[in-house]
Order: structure tokens, then sequence, then C-alpha cells
């Protein structure tokens, strides 16, 4: 069970801050229920969620775990998976999303980028599926690590670049 003030992974809403541990007064409630009341941090709303619902939540990772996904950034390699069948593709992506696992989200991020990028060489423009999963799986990704690294999250994007050029860096010198 969550206390309130936990940073948890909910869904996916991504991060919520547990506010309160009640039974809300609220038409339609369970009132022999236990409800978490849930404040997304990068979204406006307010989730009521049984205790024990069904739907995926766990704590924010900690600090030292965001520092060893983002070292192992270039280590991930992408997805080889391929379909031309559009429904196909974002069911494969989906998949990815529904394990709210970061280094999957980095995956999928990885994936997409390459696959635009290839779009872009070719003068084709890339796909509104591709963009809508890369946003959303940017999103989740950007939202935990900003969090657990106690940054703005618009300062992950750049602080993970100058991580992996570091991280670079430093094999460059050891080799």
């Amino acid at each position: 069970m969550y206390q309130i003030d936990n940073l948890i992974i909910y869904g996916g809403n991504g991060v919520c801050r547990v506010e309160e541990i009640s039974t809300p007064d609220i038409p339609g409630i369970d009132k022999n229920r236990i409800y978490y009341a849930l404040c997304p941090l990068y979204h406006d709303g307010k989730i009521f969620t049984p205790i024990d619902t069904k739907i995926f939540s766990r704590p924010v990772i900690t600090y030292s775990k965001a520092q060893d996904i983002i070292d192992r950034i270039p280590y991930i390699e992408e997805d080889e998976y391929s379909n031309d069948n559009i429904r196909m593709m974002a069911e494969h992506y989906r998949e990815y999303l529904q394990t709210h696992n970061c280094t999957d989200l980095v995956k999928l991020i990885k994936t997409i980028y390459t696959k635009n990028s290839i779009a872009l060489e070719e003068g084709k423009k890339p796909s509104q599926t591709n963009d809508h999963f890369m946003k959303t799986a940017e999103d989740l990704l950007n939202g935990e690590l900003a969090v657990a690294l106690g940054i703005p999250k618009e300062s992950v994007k750049s602080y993970i670049e100058e991580r992996v050029k570091e991280h670079e860096s430093k094999l460059n010198w050891l080799q």
C-alpha cells in the first residue's frame, strides 16, 4: 500500500502523487472500498482508484536507477520488428508502453527515431502513428526521470545528452 505523498507510476498517466487514502464522498463510488486520490504531476485532473485496483502501479524509480538507465542508453538496441500494417505496428508499440519499464521506453524511442530518420532521408514524412507513440514514450520516460533525478521535465533531454557524452568520453579515454 502506498502512503500519502508517495510518487508512483499509475497506468498510462505517468507520475502521480498520492494525495489521499480514503473513501471519497462521490456519488457512485463504492462506500465499502478505500481509494487513492492521485494527482498526475504533468497533467491536469485527479484520479480516484481503489487501493486494490488491477491497473498497473509502482513506485517511481530511484536516482541511482535513473542514472543507470541513462548510462545504458547507447547500448540499448532498437527493436527489429517491422510491419506495414499500421494497426499491427501500433499494437506492437502499445506493448512497449504497457510494460511501464524505462528501458523499454528508451528502446521504443530509439526505434521510432531511427524509423523517422529513414523516412525523412527518403523524402517521406514520419507517420502519425510513430509520432504519437514517440511523444507518449518520451512523455512517460522524461516524467519519471525528472522526478527520479530531481530536475524539471524540460531539462531531461539535455541532461541525458550531456550524460551520454560524458560516458562516451570516459570510454574513449580508457581505450
